[in-house]
């Protein structure tokens, strides 16, 4: 039987690992021998739980869209991450890592963000436990996301603007851990999905597996079984998919789609769709496909998304991808758009635009009236309205 899972070296498959420079080695090697310990703890397991129900609101629901399902003739369950506190799944993670950094004795809290939904948990749950926050953003992102970054700063978090390479995701993940270089000895960096050196993507592959978790659970009151046919969501690192195939890597009855951001089309030059046009290489401390030029240098991706704007892609999906484990398809622009609004008129919901790329997806299948699908609607449109109102 194939193994989707991480291995003891950091690797899913090919994927994976730690190439790092030696000066972030001690950072990384201290997180890699406590973070299993700790997470497997007692202490940590009723604390996380009580603070997702209580503080997130969880269960998040799997709502039945029966408009939805009419269109497509099958039967579309989303699973609503987008009604968590502060809109998105982000929050899964961030809370997790805090504690764990509280655990460590951390007391300073490091993060990078792209769409600003992982700034804003991760400022969230800092004003929550009282501990300094600063979180790195591409200036693009902050002239694209200006709600969000006004959010982390009444939550009281310096955001810091970054003026290199593209001004997006990528640069504030290299500014970031510059930073976590430097401050080490006080200083938790916390990524906000499955990407970095080993062992980031399984640390938030395993915090955000509630999202699986409860779908086990919430599917047989629905369904009678606790697996669907289909799980679909959308990856641009990919925290809120790892979360949502977690606990059905394995379980070879259960199609996994993931929807990754085509952006203008990937003949264009201006996608950010890396698993069609990616290539070896590694990035930010871990091996993957990476949008590379000629010469092997790292290519600018495009996104009409903030948070799917990266060149590269989480260990766990490119290995998905190459042992055929997972379908991906590459959603341009326009498609998201449309699937946006088919969302909001049908169901009274308006996704974010990461959730879009996943909902458009469902037109490029072709479904059987028995089956079942469950979408992870990874957040809500709030932040991307200013976007919306220009394809009104």
């Amino acid at each position: 039987m194939k193994n989707y899972n991480v291995n003891n070296e950091g690797y899913y498959g090919e994927y994976g690992g730690a190439y790092i420079h030696d000066s972030l080695k001690p950072c990384v090697e201290e997180l890699k021998s406590k973070y299993i310990e700790v997470l497997e703890s007692e202490s940590f397991k009723e604390e996380f739980a009580i603070l997702l129900r209580d503080f997130v609101g969880r269960p998040s629901p799997l709502y039945l869209a029966k408009n939805l399902s009419k269109k497509y003739g099958c039967k579309i369950y989303l699973k609503r991450e987008d009604l968590n506190h502060t809109g998105a799944h982000k929050i899964n993670n961030a809370i997790g890592q805090v504690l764990l950094a509280k655990k460590m004795g951390k007391t300073r809290i490091i993060a990078e963000t792209g769409a600003g939904q992982h700034g804003v948990a991760t400022a969230t749950v800092c004003a929550l436990m009282n501990l300094d926050c600063t979180i790195y953003m591409g200036k693009t992102d902050i002239e694209r996301q200006h709600v969000n970054v006004e959010k982390m700063k009444m939550l009281g978090a310096k955001v810091q603007a970054v003026n290199d390479g593209s001004m997006t995701l990528s640069d504030a993940v290299d500014a970031a851990i510059n930073d976590w270089c430097e401050n080490s000895a006080d200083t938790f960096y916390i990524i906000g999905s499955t990407v970095g050196p080993h062992p980031y993507p399984d640390l938030v592959a395993r915090l955000q597996s509630v999202i699986s978790e409860e779908t086990k659970k919430q599917l047989p009151m629905h369904e009678g079984r606790e697996y669907p046919d289909y799980l679909i969501a959308c990856i641009g690192g990919g925290s809120n998919a790892a979360g949502t195939v977690y606990h059905y890597l394995h379980d070879e009855r259960v199609k996994i789609i993931l929807a990754e951001a085509g952006g203008k089309g990937t003949e264009t030059g201006m996608s950010a769709a890396t698993i069609k046009l990616g290539k070896e290489g590694v990035l930010h401390g871990f091996k993957t496909l990476v949008i590379q030029n000629e010469d092997g240098s790292i290519k600018e991706p495009y996104s009409i998304s903030a948070g799917l704007d990266y060149p590269g892609i989480g260990p766990m999906h490119a290995n998905l991808a190459q042992q055929k484990r997972a379908t991906v398809f590459a959603i341009n622009d326009d498609e998201a758009i449309k699937a946006a609004f088919e969302l909001t008129r049908m169901e009274g919901i308006i996704p974010a635009l990461e959730s879009s790329h996943a909902l458009a997806a469902l037109d490029k299948l072709q479904f059987k009236p028995d089956d079942v699908v469950v979408l992870t609607l990874s957040g809500r449109g709030d932040k991307d309205i200013h976007t919306y109102l220009e394809y009104k």
